[in-house]
């Protein structure tokens, strides 16, 4: 048995979004472990723009119609091997639903990854356009699919409202820890908080976090903000710190990839992610991997990881007092040197226990495939 992850979008992991980038750290986890395992994926470029890696990769062109699947994509699954398992990731997307469609008319088992597309906050954005999309497409993904692996407990509470299975799966991604030696930014006259992720101001709740912020550093001045991301929403963010009187306080720092963005994560001291709407968060996780607190709502599914290893402060709902307060508690945490320790080193201990990949890919091999 084999596994073919299938996604779309870019296959560069340096430049990914949240959701390719966990499927390209999950095959490669999955690859290191001696397991079959590619990755296709559909794209407006088709360009070979990445460095080698240790699974095989193929790009489809994607085709102007939504729904419509590249010919030479449906070639390539006709040749696969019978008892490969396809992996498709993300819901409410046209070519999938001609995808299952296409595999279940061959007889080709799949399972499907929403990503946070079926938690209830997420389908109630274009409401009534989901809805009929779901009675005539997205019905039919779920009603073929072998299984739905859901990452958090909301995505499975929202697929129980618009389908009541048994086929859903809870299984959190896994991380690889980094191998660079923990360090705390101690000594400093300066909190620095920080959050990075698309500039989706109501989605990842930016505009909560500016009002919490601004509330808060009125009390404490020695405080600052550093946004890492970009979309075509960052003059409205602009306009939000600027209405706050906020311009000398927080910093838009742009799309950073790599070790620049790295760098930028270790000088921060508290990472913030009031989400109203995820699938799992990675930046987050990326945040506790370098040993920083978090500070995140429920709505992120990580939030009962973030309270079992007192790794940081969850809050119930994305509420800008609730989040004011958080940033409150976190300042003075900040200031006890010895409890910010204990609690940044209870980041990197979620890290490697919650989210070891030899456990999670033992749990998917079981579970979601071979079940």
């Amino acid at each position: 048995m084999g596994v073919i992850h299938l996604i779309l979008g870019k296959a560069n992991p340096e430049k990914m979004n949240g959701v390719n980038k966990v499927v390209y750290n999950l095959a490669t986890k999955q690859a290191n472990n001696k397991e079959q395992v590619e990755v296709w994926g559909i794209s407006e470029n088709t360009e070979v723009n990445y460095p080698e890696r240790t699974f095989k990769t193929k790009i489809f062109k994607k085709n102007n119609n939504p729904f419509s699947i590249p010919g030479n994509l449906k070639k390539e699954i006709l040749k696969s091997d019978a008892s490969t398992i396809f992996h498709l990731h993300g819901g409410w997307i046209p070519v999938f639903y001609s995808l299952s469609r296409f595999l279940k008319k061959y007889d080709r088992k799949f399972v499907i990854t929403p990503h946070g597309a079926y938690n209830t906050y997420a389908m109630n954005k274009s409401k009534w356009i989901k809805k009929i999309y779901f009675a005539f497409c997205e019905k039919s993904v779920i009603r073929n699919a072998s299984k739905i692996h859901c990452i958090g407990e909301s995505e499975i509470d929202g697929l129980h409202t618009i389908y009541p299975t048994n086929k859903a799966v809870l299984i959190t991604y896994g991380y690889e820890k980094s191998k660079e030696d923990f360090h705390i930014n101690l000594s400093k006259d300066i909190i620095i908080f920080g959050f990075i992720g698309r500039l989706d101001i109501h989605t990842k709740g930016l505009d909560i976090l500016i009002e919490s912020f601004s509330s808060f550093s009125k009390k404490y001045s020695n405080s600052k903000l550093w946004i890492i991301g970009d979309s075509n929403e960052k003059n409205a963010l602009l306009l939000k710190i600027k209405n706050h009187q906020l311009t000398d306080k927080v910093e838009l720092l742009g799309s950073k990839f790599g070790e620049e963005k790295n760098t930028l994560l270790k000088k921060m001291d508290v990472f913030v992610h009031p989400s109203r709407n995820e699938g799992l968060p990675v930046s987050v996780i990326e945040a506790a991997n370098f040993g920083k607190p978090c500070i995140v709502t429920k709505n992120t599914n990580i939030g009962h990881c973030i309270e079992k290893y007192n790794a940081g402060i969850t809050i119930p709902n994305p509420d800008s007092t609730l989040l004011t307060n958080a940033l409150t508690d976190m300042y003075f945490i900040w200031k006890n040197q010895n409890e910010y320790k204990n609690i940044c080193e209870n980041a990197i201990k979620m890290v490697e226990e919650a989210f070891d990949w030899n456990h999670i890919l033992q749990e998917m091999n079981t579970r979601l495939y071979n079940d």
